[in-house]
């Protein structure tokens, strides 16, 4: 979330008995939805990516609940997560009722900082890179991302709308409030999206492997169990969804949880390498 007030708009919001909320509008270059590689059996339609890219774009462009724990008193944070659990709080609002559609619900951690990312100057270059020759693969994406230090990436958790998203979502939310993640985000309900939603956790750096994996090791000490995938921000910021005329791979990790292990772990497969980081 590469954007900070003044760029943020704040609103507020009131419902029933609970505390007015944050409600952040982001007026510049934002962190899209996500979505992993191709499932296995799925059948692939040309160029979806794009269709991805523009939904993604929809959800940024509407408002977002945030509890930015840099500015807003921790004491008001358990009052405001069950104010607005996810799978209670609905993309697409409720025009008659009065209610805003909400792009995204997130918990700005107490060390998050500004990545001083050049999206402008990657998005050029970009251009440049598909007018050449070169082929688009994630070592040239790559190299955009360092020289244009767009280095940001997250750990996706795609979860069934109800009680077990609600709870890795209070999960992963708590460790932000606590510093150990630096941003975590998570869709709202949206009955086109079949029952799914996805929690978002932020680090620095996806060229920094060890760092991914201590994020992942973040991830799962708050209890959270289920298989995850990691997206570099680069490849959302240039539209690189599944499905894309490339036919490179959105995702570059993948963690499983494996509970027979004796001590219990993740078992994380680097997708470009195809080798077992852990």
């Amino acid at each position: 979330l590469n954007c900070q007030p003044p760029e943020w708009t704040l609103a507020l919001r009131y419902g029933g008995a609970a505390a007015s909320e944050l409600v952040y509008s982001c007026n510049c270059y934002t962190i899209m939805e996500e979505e992993e590689g191709p499932v296995d059996g799925e059948m692939r339609t040309p160029f979806a990516a794009e269709t991805y890219a523009a939904e993604a774009m929809a959800a940024d462009m509407d408002p977002w609940i945030v509890f930015d724990s840099r500015r807003t008193p921790r004491s008001e944070f358990d009052g405001w997560l069950e104010s607005n659990r996810p799978s209670q709080v609905s993309r697409f609002g409720d025009e008659e009722g009065g209610v805003s559609p909400v792009g995204w619900i997130a918990v700005v951690g107490p060390n998050h900082c500004p990545s001083g990312a050049d999206v402008t100057g990657l998005q050029e270059s970009w251009e440049k890179l598909l007018a050449s020759s070169r082929p688009v693969t994630f070592q040239t994406v790559r190299e955009l991302a360092l020289n244009h230090r767009v280095l940001s990436g997250k750990w996706l958790m795609h979860l069934d709308t109800g009680f077990k998203l609600d709870h890795a979502w209070e999960c992963v939310a708590r460790a932000a409030l606590d510093g150990k993640i630096s941003l975590v985000k998570v869709t709202p309900f949206d009955r086109k999206a079949e029952g799914k939603q996805v929690i978002c956790a932020y680090n620095q750096n996806f060229t920094d492997e060890n760092e991914v994996i201590r994020l992942d090791s973040v991830i799962r000490a708050t209890g959270v169990k289920c298989p995850l995938s990691y997206k570099p921000d680069v490849y959302t910021y240039l539209g690189i969804y599944r499905n894309n005329r490339w036919n490179v791979c959105p995702t570059i990790y993948e963690s499983k949880f494996d509970l027979e292990c004796v001590p219990r772990r993740s078992h994380i497969i680097n997708k470009v390498t195809n080798l077992e980081v852990t």
